[in-house]
């Protein structure tokens, strides 16, 4: 059976070029979130197995939601997204529970990576 994935970003281009990623690749996104509220519902509402998350979005932050989401489910595998030069962010997410992240731009061969070490 393949992995459902949770996408979160703003950027529904960036959510597009995910789920094409994903999905040449035999996995099955289930949701699309472009805020962190959002990903909190869709993650309720779905328990994917994993969740692309961007880490600077209105409403609701991907820090913030990624911490709430732990808070539903401790064992949930959240992968954070960020752009260049966000490194403190990005080590506040992995303190607070992501257990990898990717650049971007995204590059197809590390995304699968990342997502493959963290199912595994």
């Amino acid at each position: 059976m393949s992995k459902r994935i949770l996408i979160v970003d703003d950027a529904a281009f960036m959510r597009m070029m995910i789920k094409d990623i994903l999905t040449k690749n035999g996995y099955e996104v289930v949701g699309e979130a472009a805020d962190g509220a959002q990903a909190v519902e869709k993650y309720k509402e779905h328990h994917p197995d994993l969740v692309t998350m961007d880490i600077t979005m209105p409403e609701m932050d991907g820090i913030t939601a990624l911490k709430e989401i732990k808070a539903i489910n401790p064992n949930a595998k959240v992968i954070m997204c960020s752009a260049m030069g966000q490194q403190a962010m990005v080590i506040d997410a992995i303190q607070a529970g992501a257990k990898d992240f990717i650049v971007k731009p995204f590059q197809a061969d590390r995304v699968i990576e990342a997502i493959h070490k963290t199912l595994s």
